[in-house]
């Protein structure tokens, strides 16, 4: 055995411990509760090995991890809370439902669309009647003719036909005899097809309120006309109804047709007589609509 020199120290067999702070050493972190939670100390990266003069070297997070990213934004069109995907997941699947409620909400809207605008592509609720340029030629006033016999030989007719309404009209001169020089009473019917928007709401608007723009009418509603009808009555006269005048109208609407047949008299017009009674016009009108209407139809 060979002795070495007293200068040399001894070859230490023990690896000495690292001193404190050393990356050797775990790093440790306070706790809330006052101890410390040791964690590994980070591998150096190979950028900042020895020989690069001008790299900072990575610090070690000495108050434990990173923090976490901020939460996730809020997709505006995401689905909402709690809602669950068909069955099969994946993209394809969820493009499938999406699909399907935007159709539903399309079929709610196109639904919408014709219940305001009327059948969107489709025809016109014009029960079969049919415009006329001559409507002199199809009105039927023979209950009126109890009254006034002598018939009109040149009533008053226009016409008008647009893409969005058809429109007659006529005016009658009532005579009770041959003799009289003037007429005794007036007679007017007009006919609307309205082809593109509905009058339901304008005509009751007009017709169940008519009294509101005259104080001398009454307004009764009818049934036994189309699907809505109204007659208006007005009467000023007074004492023998010798001075005053007298007023009947009766307004219908069967679909998208319109009508109105018109009775007025002036009571200076009979001289001393007293012009009928508004109950047997108003008889006498109905009747009379009754068959104009029919034959608007079938013509």
């Amino acid at each position: 055995m060979q002795d070495r020199p007293e200068d040399v120290p001894a070859q230490a067999h023990a690896q000495p411990s690292p001193p404190p702070g050393s990356a050797a050493e775990p790093a440790h972190t306070p706790t809330p509760e006052g101890g410390s939670q040791a964690y590994p100390a980070q591998s150096p990266r190979p950028d900042s090995a020895p020989g690069n003069p001008y790299q900072v070297p990575q610090q070690a997070n000495a108050y434990g991890p990173p923090p976490g990213y901020p939460p996730a934004q809020h997709y505006p069109y995401a689905p909402p809370p709690g809602f669950s995907p068909p069955p099969g997941g994946g993209g394809a699947g969820r493009a499938v439902l999406w699909a399907a409620v935007g159709a539903v909400a399309a079929s709610v809207l196109w639904a919408g669309g014709i219940h305001l605008l009327g059948p969107l592509g489709g025809d016109p609720d014009l029960g079969g009647y049919r415009a006329r340029a001559n409507l002199c030629s199809s009105v039927d006033y023979t209950a009126l003719r109890t009254e006034y016999a002598e018939k009109d030989s040149a009533p008053t007719h226009n016409s008008l036909k647009h893409k969005a309404l058809d429109q007659s009209y006529c005016s009658i001169s009532l005579k009770r005899t041959t003799s009289s020089a003037y007429s005794d009473a007036y007679l007017s019917v007009q006919m609307d097809l309205h082809k593109e928007t509905d009058p339901s709401a304008e005509f009751t608007a007009l017709w169940s309120e008519y009294n509101q723009r005259y104080d001398d009418y009454e307004v009764e509603k009818v049934s036994g006309f189309g699907d809505e009808a109204y007659l208006v009555t007005e009467d000023t006269t007074s004492g023998s109804g010798t001075s005053g005048s007298r007023a009947v109208i009766l307004a219908v609407r069967d679909g998208w047709m319109t009508y109105q047949m018109s009775w007025s008299v002036y009571t200076t017009s009979y001289g001393t007589t007293s012009p009928p009674d508004i109950e047997d016009v108003s008889r006498w009108v109905k009747t009379d609509t009754r068959s104009t209407l029919e034959d608007l139809r079938s013509g």
